[in-house]
């Protein structure tokens, strides 16, 4: 999934190694291998949070359906990074649903926590976190303007003919589909996690 699921799934915030678990699960994608073992033990923990989110989601027959249904619109070995962002695109439109914690106040919240830790991050990480958060990208996944401009920039970087570029018109058109199926699906992901972390 993509970063607002996996930031609001880093667990409860009063918890003592929530900033550590959110600092871990944030950096996961550009911490290959075993190198998460350079990282403090609750921070390894996020990593391994992340891993154990992106296995369930990949592995989870709603969100297989979803890809299918992608895959069957023409866009082959990219349906699931465009699944993934309309699962965050679902998740920032319900995000009332499933906590009391405006999807306003939550990504400000994120910010500054990030932010006070972007030394330990990863250059990559480093790179792109001012951009992220000048651009506000998790209040945004709310909105197709926003989605449709994550998905051209994705749709550069990868080979030509992705077709990336025109997922939100496949989203428009099959969108209560999609959303049924993160309705169906984000609850047990929520369990997988409590689960993970306790």
């Amino acid at each position: 999934m993509n970063f607002l699921a996996h930031l609001f799934l880093s667990g409860s915030p009063g918890a003592a190694r929530y900033s550590d678990v959110l600092l871990g699960n944030f950096i996961a994608d550009s911490v290959p291998g075993k190198q998460l073992e350079n990282y403090p033990a609750n921070v390894q923990t996020g990593i391994r949070l992340h891993r154990a989110i992106d296995t369930f989601t990949d592995q989870h027959p709603v969100v297989r359906r979803a890809t299918q249904r992608l895959r069957a619109a023409g866009y082959g070995k990219y349906a699931g990074v465009i699944s993934d962002m309309f699962l965050d695109h679902f998740l920032a439109r319900h995000f009332q649903h499933y906590t009391p914690e405006g999807l306003a106040d939550f990504a400000q919240r994120i910010y500054v926590q990030l932010t006070a830790r972007r030394q330990e991050m990863p250059p990559r990480v480093q790179h792109f976190l001012p951009y992220m958060v000048e651009h506000n990208w998790l209040l945004n996944y709310a909105n197709l303007e926003s989605i449709t401009r994550a998905l051209n920039g994705l749709s550069r970087r990868a080979s030509p003919g992705s077709g990336m570029e025109t997922a939100v018109v496949e989203l428009q058109a099959n969108y209560a589909a999609y959303e049924a199926d993160f309705l169906e699906y984000f609850p047990q992901l929520q369990q997988h996690v409590a689960q993970f972390l306790d």
